[in-house]
């Protein structure tokens, strides 16, 4: 269970990747929570001069600060590294922009992420998830995060972005280039081990980035050509009531979040899920349970699939900058400080989350942070994220009998996404015909 149970001691240095790649130091953020909640720490930086950070480890302080942006300001990034005002400029997207800014800019793109919008991908949601697990099947023996978590995110964000199927997987390759920035198993170009100064002014410090911006113009200009007007990119690219409209570089950089974040978090969120099962049989018992009982109630497999999200909290933390001296649990927070908000910390508050640790799929209420919420910021994508994960719940539980993992699993070498990169499992087909006859007529095509 390493990872998702607290098995570390000792102080940790957070700003270390390397502190990451056996999972969360679930222990050390309880310590902080108890006895530290607003914990000082150096960080060295790329050229050896880089300012240290607060680290917010409680629940109640993250909802409190990411609700403050008049305080806690997003306009100068949302990682830890420090960042010119040149580099600041030519990188961020709407995520490093405070109100009004972050507000026009999130108009102009919500729109094409809405609940009723994300709704209408069901149908293909499902299908993509069917179509994986069966492949799946077939193998028996796979790397449950390569064949299965990794492949329907990166079918799901191919299909909404337009894009040809045979690009999808290179799409997903150079998202991984720039979220996974700091793992040699992604990227040549590792932000604490290589020179990567060629390309500060890329989204994360990364080349990929001038080929995303390139591909992402050249598939614009073909949908422009031929008359598309379906699909987000299209509704990101309409100007809003007000007659704003995206930039182009602004479109440039929406365009590498969208891919790196779009695919990264819920590949994580899944793996999760499939890790959870294996090591955990009870739960699936209890979800094949609910499903012959309940067929698709859509309140048990929101619930679940919220649960999931929790336990996962693939992103771990965001950055915020003081915007004038503060006072909190009785530290001084100077104007110009960085102060790391800890999601993956706030969702494992025993305070807030009875059994923090413990997977409760019926838990509700459920005031977990893993979208970021409780501000201006919250996570753009969290309905299309929620509905990937309810659907690849319900579609697994009907068509997969036995899990077992085979060999030790890998994390991610990141402080910023936590995930499983690697999880071996055996996988025989089972579930329920009666499960699957009724999430099926529950969920017409």
């Amino acid at each position: 269970m390493t990872g998702f149970t607290p098995s570390d001691q000792g102080e940790i240095d957070l700003a270390s990747h390397d502190s990451f790649i056996h999972g969360v130091p679930f222990n050390f953020f309880a310590k902080l929570r108890r006895d530290d909640p607003v914990y000082w720490q150096e960080m060295p930086g790329l050229d050896g001069k880089g300012k240290g950070f607060w680290s917010i480890t409680r629940h109640s302080d993250i909802l409190a600060i990411n609700r403050e942006y008049q305080d806690y300001s997003s306009a100068h990034g949302i990682r830890m590294e420090d960042q010119t005002e040149e580099e600041y400029l030519a990188r961020r997207t709407f995520q490093e922009t405070d109100p009004p800014e972050h507000s026009r800019l999130r108009m102009i793109v919500s729109k094409a992420f809405s609940r009723p919008v994300v709704l209408e991908y069901e149908n293909q949601i499902r299908e993509i998830c069917i179509d994986v697990i069966q492949k799946a099947l077939k193998e028996q023996k796979i790397d449950a995060t390569k064949q299965v978590a990794r492949q329907i995110p990166m079918r799901v964000l191919g299909q909404i972005l337009g894009a040809k199927h045979e690009d999808f997987e290179w799409l997903v390759e150079k998202g991984d280039q720039l979220i996974a920035n700091t793992d040699p198993e992604f990227t040549k170009h590792v932000l604490d081990q290589t020179d990567t100064d060629d390309y500060r002014l890329m989204p994360f410090r990364s080349p990929a980035g001038i080929e995303l911006f390139d591909y992402a113009q050249k598939l614009m200009a073909e949908k422009q050509r031929i008359g598309d007007t379906e699909g987000v990119l299209s509704l990101v690219l309409q100007p809003d009531e007000n007659g704003n409209q995206i930039s182009v570089q602004e479109f440039r950089n929406f365009f590498c979040l969208l891919v790196a974040a779009g695919n990264d978090t819920t590949r994580y969120s899944i793996a999760a899920t499939l890790f959870a099962l294996a090591s955990r049989p009870a739960l699936v018992k209890q979800l094949q349970e609910a499903a012959r009982n309940g067929g698709n109630d859509s309140e048990v497999w929101a619930l679940a699939a919220d649960e999931m999200i929790r336990w996962a909290s693939p992103t771990m933390h965001f950055r915020r900058t003081a915007k004038r001296d503060m006072v909190l649990h009785g530290k001084t927070i100077k104007k110009g400080d960085k102060v790391i908000l800890w999601f993956v910390s706030g969702n494992r508050d025993e305070t807030v989350f009875e059994d923090p640790h413990e997977i409760n799929l019926s838990r509700n209420p459920n005031p977990h942070i893993a979208f970021g919420q409780g501000g201006v910021h919250v996570c753009l994508g969290m309905w299309l994220a929620r509905l990937e994960v309810k659907v690849f719940l319900q579609e697994w539980i009907a068509r997969v009998g036995a899990m077992d993992l085979t060999e030790p699993h890998r994390y991610l070498r990141s402080n910023f996404i936590g995930g499983i990169k690697s999880l071996p499992m055996d996988i025989t087909k089972g579930g329920s015909d009666k499960v699957a006859l009724q999430i099926q007529s529950d969920n017409p095509p």
